[in-house]
């Protein structure tokens, strides 16, 4: 019987590092015979969807296929099936994989144009009930925050126009524990703060090794909180809210049911920014669309 060297390569080279059990084949030779079968994308693309409204199809089966690999390498599981119990038992766990799935793509001031109508449109709007009402605290919502630079960018750009008294608080929430951590230190390398103005980095940032930290006072206006969109915030009377390009990850059902439960969070007079690729349009929602010289966004107004 003819056996390859191959072979006897891996029993020699598994022998001097002295590993044993499948977990640790898996280890040395890679996660090219782990099987990821039909039956395991619908387990898990619909836990996903389940738990957190995201839709994994057959176009990113690919992403949830290394995703789940590189949890694999990480817990050293030797099973998709072992994985998937550790998950569905552990809260934790889940969290965590969630986490790894999800894509943290933000910069700040990122479309601009939304910024530009937040400043000129929506501050004096929300000013002007503010005034009738004599309520001086403007609530914000940033939704799907990732890493921080939005919440932070309203942060500065409210610092900037906010006359007294009036004063506000933005909540800042996302399903990635790793990504609000990121937000809560406030730490960006250096290539992390393109697009932040000048005046605004020199005001609102101090220079440490390496990047950049934001200041104490601007941290202090924002609380980082974990959120699945999936369940009410209890968040309410809220001015502005931001949830963008986070929506294309859900099917209509679970968007219109996310969509609700914003505009039940949202005062009178309120305003609802999604990102540009994204729209109500079509969908059993209350908010009205609007169309501002800057961009377009939604509004609450009953």
């Amino acid at each position: 019987m003819k056996v390859s060297l191959t072979f006897f390569f891996i029993l020699y080279f598994l022998s001097k590092l002295q590993l044993t059990g499948s977990d640790s084949l898996l280890k040395v030779i890679g996660m090219a015979d782990v099987v990821f079968s039909d039956a395991d994308f619908e387990r898990f693309r619909n836990l996903i969807y389940k738990e957190s409204g995201i839709n994994f199809t057959s176009t990113n089966r690919s992403i949830l296929e290394s995703r789940l690999k590189e949890q694999l390498r990480e817990t050293g599981l030797a099973t998709i099936q072992a994985y998937y119990d550790v998950i569905t038992k552990d809260k934790e766990a889940f969290k965590k994989f969630l986490d790894s799935i999800t894509t943290n793509l933000t910069r700040f001031f990122r479309n601009q144009a939304h910024f530009d109508a937040l400043e000129h449109y929506v501050i004096p709007e929300v000013l002007k009930n503010k005034k009738a009402s004599g309520n001086t605290l403007v609530k914000i919502w940033s939704a799907g925050c990732s890493t921080g630079e939005e919440p932070y960018t309203i942060a500065m750009l409210l610092s900037e126009i906010l006359p007294p008294p009036y004063k506000y608080e933005i909540t800042a929430s996302d399903i990635s524990l790793k990504s609000l951590m990121v937000g809560k230190e406030g730490f960006y390398a250096d290539a992390r703060i393109v697009g932040v103005p000048d005046n605004y980095l020199k005001k609102y940032f101090d220079k440490v090794e390496g990047g950049y930290k934001i200041h104490d006072d601007i941290k202090s206006r924002i609380k980082f909180d974990y959120h699945n969109l999936q369940n009410d915030s209890g968040l309410r009377g809220l001015d502005i809210v931001f949830c963008r390009n986070v929506l294309i990850y859900f099917d209509d059902v679970s968007m219109t049911a996310a969509v609700n439960r914003f505009y039940d969070s949202m005062a009178s007079k309120s305003y609802f920014f999604i990102g540009h690729s994204e729209s109500l349009f079509g969908m059993d929602t209350k908010f009205e669309f609007l169309k501002t010289q800057w961009a377009t966004l939604y509004r609450k107004y009953i």
